[in-house]
């Protein structure tokens, strides 16, 4: 029985350079029809691993295949498509010329009206690329990535510089392009993007993979629930005595414990007089990716408590 190979396969990848190992083993299978986050602090290794995924650049160890062939066969036939952080809008050409242009590259494109479709671009198919906003830009772009007819699209960091608006605009697109069943590979510093659009995150640091798992899987690993409240003036050096309590943060006049019994903290706070603003939550991704990722050691696989911990 033939196996059908997955969307994108890392097997020991490592890439170095004089002064960093900027991938250190990296083993990542993507499968297809799977929307997955990339995250990473700024030089943890997101796009030194993009680039060897589109074959931009080749591993010095391990291999890179992507629907069970080189990621240069792949990007050739049309398997493929990029959205990277550079480039510029070609002037004096619209929007339907451009992809219609970029479309004849490939050996099996997507009709034009479907990619523009598709990008939420029909209203200004016939305006000229450079006289653009951000935001359509930005989804020109994604129409020339969807140009080639591909089942995995990448995208580098794709909503950066854009308002709130844009990229909500941009999310609805991505999410008409994986219903079809496409798979999606995207890195991001809007953690909240992460959380709500991808089936899966993957979090880099220091070139190695140190979680693998969804939004829920990450916030288990942090552990716990914020207990969060006004300080009223207080002090809050009884705070880390309560019980449940494994971590406090005070910002301004507001306190953040980290607990792993909340029912327990909030009876004990209770008992110590009226809470003003009292709110319970799960731990966020935000707080399990900067303990994933921040005062680590050189054992990556060792996360450190962001906040104080007690």
């Amino acid at each position: 029985m033939t196996t059908t190979p997955q969307a994108v396969d890392l097997n020991q990848v490592v890439r170095a350079f004089p002064a960093v190992r900027a991938v250190d083993g990296v083993d990542l299978g993507i499968a297809r029809g799977e929307t997955v986050a990339l995250l990473g602090r700024n030089g943890a290794g997101k796009s030194t691993t993009i680039s060897l995924l589109l074959g931009l650049d080749e591993p010095d160890e391990g291999s890179v295949r992507l629907f069970g062939m080189s990621p240069e066969r792949a990007v050739r036939q049309g398997m493929v498509g990029a959205m990277l952080q550079d480039g510029r809008p070609i002037p004096r050409v619209t929007v339907r010329e451009l992809v219609t242009f970029v479309g004849r590259t490939y050996p099996d494109p997507m009709p034009v009206a479907e990619a523009l479709a598709l990008a939420d671009l029909n209203e200004v198919a016939d305006r000229r690329v450079d006289k653009l906003s951000g935001g359509q830009i930005q989804r020109v772009r994604f129409a020339l990535a969807l140009a080639g007819n591909p089942g995995l699209i990448v995208l580098d960091e794709p909503t950066a510089a854009l308002d709130v608006e844009a990229r909500r605009l941009f999310w609805e697109a991505m999410r008409g392009y994986a219903r079809r069943g496409n798979t999606v590979l995207f890195s991001t510093h809007y953690l909240q993007e992460a959380d709500a659009n991808a089936d899966r995150i993957v979090v880099i640091d220091r070139g190695r993979i140190v979680a693998d798992g969804s939004a829920d899987d990450l916030k288990r690993m942090a552990g716990g629930t914020l207990v969060s409240f006004d300080l009223a003036g207080q002090g809050s050096g009884r705070l880390g005595g309560l019980p449940g309590v494994t971590a406090v943060e005070i910002r301004g006049d507001r306190a953040s414990l980290r607990s792993d019994d909340s029912d327990a903290t909030v009876i004990a706070l209770a008992g110590q007089g009226a809470i003003r603003g009292l709110r319970v939550e799960p731990t966020s991704l935000e707080t399990a990716f900067l303990d994933l990722t921040t005062g680590r050691d050189d054992n990556p696989s060792q996360p450190t408590d962001v906040m104080e911990s007690v």
